[in-house]
């Protein structure tokens, strides 16, 4: 009966949503009636009136779409015709597996099996022969408790007593190894799991444990690797070019929540966060902390207001072209013209992949070279409609059109320098880790939280670009940070020396 009186209503809703649309397409139709007749009647410019039901028709249109529309921005195949012939896709197969070990098991014919069907003969195993193939099984995770036996020694004079050294440890005296922390930290902030759901599977596994044990083994780990995560940072800061976004974090206080902000620089080998209260001029001032380069950002005011602030102290904003050509692609379904700006977008991205085939030596000096004979043409294209165009500013041509004009020398900024990327594209990926943990676990529970969060999502994040393991990597850094208290260990230095 529950889903029979659901089918209903959602049918019934269909139909009211029909005949709603219906409704809005004949007023629209009168409207354009009656304003047609009301500029005849008072000699007004029909065009501009006509413009502004077109606006109206805009609006209605989004606001339809943000209901009941797709939000991805990407183009039909047939609009990324090549002239390469890719194969067809196969089955993936099974994958190879070069990290497992391999468990041998050996299976016997029963005894009663062991006689042959024909003679009635004892059946003899064939030396080396057997058919083989591979199975994935899971091994249950447990736990243990190590009881650590400290011999201790003494001498005949009765004056010397010496005692063997214990593992290392988090803190002195401290019940759960580095190991266990360690996994702690990974399960939260690099698999999304709260404290709370791990409390649940480790009880499933034998372990008695609650999330305040959980969360102090995080917070004594995070203060041994508090100069690693400065020196992240640092780190990051040191580049000719950055890249810079903010997205919003909950801080979950008695009495209610805050929204606070995670701030994000990145570079090719490392990302680092800082979780602050505001998104303000001040927060931005923060996080880039003198930072003098290239950070290429979105358009959002305060970079402007920061580098206008520090005119003349190296520091120069780069605009991101994924930005322009969203506004590009919502404009579209209403201004078919628009469509020519988001191909000539297309076609800069084109060029930036031919770069990508030459070597890594090579391919600074072969992305410049294609910048200046091929990129600066199509640049010049786009300015040229941008400047041919004609839309009201409140219509999204017109508020694409402004963005794009207002951003443009950081958007040319490129042209000059080949280590400039056209996007922002390597921080937003860097930011999806903060964003599932921010969906799975909703946020930090104080302050202490918030440091505590933005330390290891920039050491796990800043991990996974260099290719090296986070789990391994947290583990080696804690080490050496336990045994030299004040070592600093980048995830890029571990990933040199493994290579």
């Amino acid at each position: 009966m529950l889903n029979l009186a659901t089918e209903t209503d959602i049918e019934r809703l269909r139909q009211a949503a029909l005949l709603l649309e219906q409704e809005n397409v004949r007023l629209f139709r009168r409207l354009e009636n009656l304003v047609a007749e009301l500029a005849e009647a008072r000699g007004e410019d029909a065009r501009s009136l006509q413009l502004e039901i077109e606006i109206l028709k805009e609006q209605l249109a989004n606001r339809t779409k943000a209901l009941f529309g797709d939000s991805s921005e990407r183009r039909s195949c047939a609009e990324h015709k090549t002239d390469e012939r890719k194969e067809p896709r196969r089955g993936h197969g099974p994958r190879e597996q070069k990290v497992l070990p391999i468990v041998e098991v050996i299976h016997e014919l029963d005894e009663p099996d062991q006689a042959c069907p024909s003679c009635g003969g004892d059946l003899q195993p064939i030396a080396g022969q057997f058919e083989e193939a591979d199975e994935i099984d899971v091994v249950e995770r447990s736990f243990r408790v190590v009881r650590h036996k400290r011999q201790k020694y003494r001498c005949r004079c009765g004056a010397g007593i010496e005692t063997a050294l214990g593992p290392d440890k988090l803190v002195p005296g401290g019940r759960y190894s580095i190991d266990f922390a360690v996994d702690v930290a990974i399960a939260k902030f690099a698999d999304h799991l709260p404290l709370e759901r791990q409390v649940r599977q480790m009880a499933r596994d034998g372990l008695d444990v609650d999330s305040s044990t959980l969360w102090e083994q995080t917070w004594f780990l995070s203060q041994h690797l508090l100069p690693t995560y400065e020196a992240n940072h640092a780190h990051v800061l040191s580049a000719d070019v950055i890249a810079v976004d903010e997205t919003w974090w909950r801080l979950m206080k008695k009495g209610g929540s805050k929204r606070w902000w995670v701030w994000s620089v990145a570079r090719e080998d490392a990302v680092s966060y800082r979780l602050l209260s505001s998104r303000s001029t001040d927060a931005a001032r923060t996080v880039l902390d003198g930072y003098t380069g290239v950070a290429i950002c979105d358009g959002y005011k305060v970079y402007d207001v920061l580098a206008r602030e520090r005119e003349g102290s190296d520091l120069a904003l780069a605009h991101c072209w994924v930005h322009v050509r969203r506004k590009f692609v919502e404009a579209e379904p209403f201004y078919p013209e628009a469509g020519h700006v988001v191909e000539r977008i297309g076609q800069l991205y084109a060029i930036e992949a031919e770069a990508k085939r030459a070597s890594p030596e090579e391919r600074l000096a072969r992305l410049a070279a294609l910048r200046a004979k091929q990129s600066k043409p199509v640049i010049d294209e786009i300015r040229t409609l941008l400047m041919t165009q004609r839309a009201l500013p409140r219509s999204s041509l017109g508020k694409a059109i402004a963005y794009t004009s207002g951003l443009w020398p950081g958007l040319v900024r490129f042209l000059g320098d080949p280590k400039i990327p056209l996007d922002t594209n390597g921080v937003e990926r860097a930011l999806r880790g903060v964003v599932v943990g921010r969906k799975n676990h909703y946020g930090s529970r104080s302050e202490r939280g918030t440091r505590v969060a933005a330390l290891f999502y920039s050491l796990i994040e800043s991990a996974k670009l260099c290719g090296v393991e986070p789990r391994a990597y947290l583990r080696e850094a804690t080490l050496r940070a336990v045994r030299n208290p004040g070592t600093a260990t980048l995830a890029r230095d571990l990933k040199s020396q493994e290579s």
